[in-house]
């Protein structure tokens, strides 16, 4: 058995649900491309991409000498937990940050692959994609899949709820290879499915209309024309990926990963009433962290607006008082889709200009 084949072998047995190997060097294609989305400011808030550009088209900044690339597709196709007893369990979240961060989850696994190349007398250096590394573009070559048109890396064995990891080396490249074929045909579902039409017709995403990125990466309010197309997504969004036929065809659901049904369905209560700190210390260790507190109660609170849901009102009320100006204002929008115009008017005299404007365009509604 070859060094290729020793990795790959150990990182399916360590619990990678695919794994294949692509060559590590960036088509000049792709640079171009993602070059022309970062002008085109569809990458929204996020001007740490801009920044990795030159990495991300030159993998030797990470690695002195890489030669290929390991892939490793990681299923996130989670049955649905049971919804736990009590609480305002209200809204959707994103399937993969049912579980724990897997951040953290896949990086031992990268860690043991790491120190099994050294042994064999490999360089090696792992991401979880949090690095400047196009991992979408190493799938495809790995054949672990295909760039669908929603943008995200499809599978014909794991459909579109995948996570994928990699592991640059300075092995060379054995054999030819070949990217794996598109197997979108004619189908348009994920496209049409957008609740915001986020997707462009050149498998791209605009981060500014996203749902995933307006939940998780946006600081600030969300622009209100697109509230009404966020819906129940507390947290990230999955629509693209449930329409996508390949999800729907998938073979067995993830098995390294484990979703904690307080993660799919969490009290929405806990986002109020506490410091930062405080939510910190309680959501350690997951996606949540990400958008902060006062995001998550942002969030919470646009969800309420949307759907009504009579448990929530207790936390409309909690957002108005709110020591967050985000959350006070999410809390005004929110009220005024209730038409609850009593509660509105402490409001018109909020600190935040914000605030108040959102307040008094919603007594006007």
């Amino acid at each position: 058995m070859n060094a290729h084949e020793t990795l790959a072998d150990l990182a399916q047995h360590l619990g990678a649900d695919a794994v294949g190997w692509a060559p590590a060097a960036v088509p000049h294609a792709a640079v171009d491309e993602y070059a022309r989305w970062l002008v085109a400011g569809r990458h929204a808030g996020m001007n740490y991409l801009e920044r990795q550009l030159p990495a991300r088209s030159d993998p030797a900044t990470r690695l002195e000498g890489v030669g290929s690339v390991l892939v490793l597709g990681v299923s996130h196709a989670f049955a649905e937990p049971p919804k736990p007893d009590g609480g305002i369990r209200v809204g959707r979240v994103a399937r993969y940050a049912w579980t724990p961060d897997y951040h953290d989850q896949l990086q031992p696994l990268l860690t043991r692959l790491e120190a099994e190349a050294a042994a064999l007398g490999i360089r090696a250096r792992g991401y979880v994609d949090h690095g400047p590394v196009m991992e979408r573009l190493y799938a495809a070559g790995g054949f672990l899949g295909w760039r669908g048109k929603s943008g995200m890396m499809v599978s014909t064995r794991l459909g579109a709820f995948v996570t994928l990891a990699v592991l640059l080396t300075d092995l060379p490249l054995e054999g030819d290879t070949a990217a794996h074929p598109d197997r979108c045909g004619r189908c348009f579902r994920c496209v049409a499915a957008c609740p915001t039409h986020a997707i462009g017709d050149d498998r791209a995403i605009d981060a500014r209309r996203c749902v995933s990125y307006l939940t998780i990466e946006h600081r600030g309010p969300v622009p209100h024309d697109l509230r009404p197309g966020m819906g129940e997504w507390l947290f990230g969004c999955d629509v693209c990926s449930e329409v996508c036929p390949w999800s729907a065809h998938a073979g067995p659901l993830a098995q390294l990963l484990k979703p904690d049904p307080n993660l799919a369905h969490p009290d929405l209560s806990r986002f109020f009433g506490i410091s930062e700190r405080a939510f910190e210390r309680a959501f350690a260790g997951t996606a949540f962290l990400r958008p902060r507190r006062k995001g998550m109660a942002r969030n919470a609170l646009t969800v309420l607006g949307n759907t009504r849901h009579s448990l929530g009102w207790p936390l409309l009320l909690a957002g108005t008082t709110d020591p967050a100006w985000e959350v006070r204002e999410a809390a005004a929008w929110a009220l005024g889709r209730w038409d609850e115009c009593t509660h509105l008017t402490p409001l018109l005299d909020d600190p935040h200009e914000i605030v108040r404007a959102t307040a008094h365009a919603a007594l006007m509604s």
